[in-house]
């Protein structure tokens, strides 16, 4: 008799939602193995129009598809019907402390990733700023993914997705 899978859904929460998060959602799309549905959004008031110019070639360059990508607002997750996240991680203080009341009471953690300012940085460092940005969130997505794989549920990986934060 098949044993059933359990996924997880996962949401992470930048302010703009137009790299940090959106690195994390396709990694993890990426590195998820079937175990995880991916999604990503910002705080309403801040989102970006589109993501940013420099996450599609870094992604391009680490192998990972960026299939249908857009900006969204954490709106889009506390409606009714949206689907119901077993975690969201906030990848800033500043959005963390505002985040709303969560359908189904997710797991919560803040993995603090510092934001790629394009502007102050130039192309060469925010390119390198980017793909270290996106090494950073991938090895905490690998250990988030083998933990998974081990068969935890969400409530026996809470301690686990707070300390990733300190990876």
């Amino acid at each position: 008799m098949p044993t059933s899978v359990f996924v997880f859904n996962v949401l992470f929460v930048s302010r703009d939602n137009a790299l940090r998060s959106q690195l994390a959602e396709v990694c993890l799309r990426h590195l998820g193995q079937g175990r995880f549905k991916a999604y990503s959004c910002g705080a309403p008031g801040c989102v970006a129009e589109s993501p940013s110019d420099w996450v599609f070639p870094t992604l391009k360059t680490a192998g990972m598809r960026a299939d249908g990508l857009r900006c969204k607002s954490w709106t889009e997750f506390t409606r009714i019907g949206a689907p119901r996240m077993d975690f969201v991680i906030g990848l800033d203080e500043g959005t963390f402390e505002r985040h709303p009341s969560w359908p189904g009471q997710p797991e919560t953690a803040l993995w603090a990733i510092a934001a790629v300012d394009a502007r102050k940085l130039g192309p060469q460092k925010t390119g390198l700023e980017t793909l270290n940005t996106l090494h950073a969130l991938r090895r905490r997505i690998e250990l988030l993914v083998s933990l998974a794989a081990r068969g935890a549920r969400a409530s026996e990986l809470r301690h686990d997705l707070r300390d990733m934060a300190h990876l």
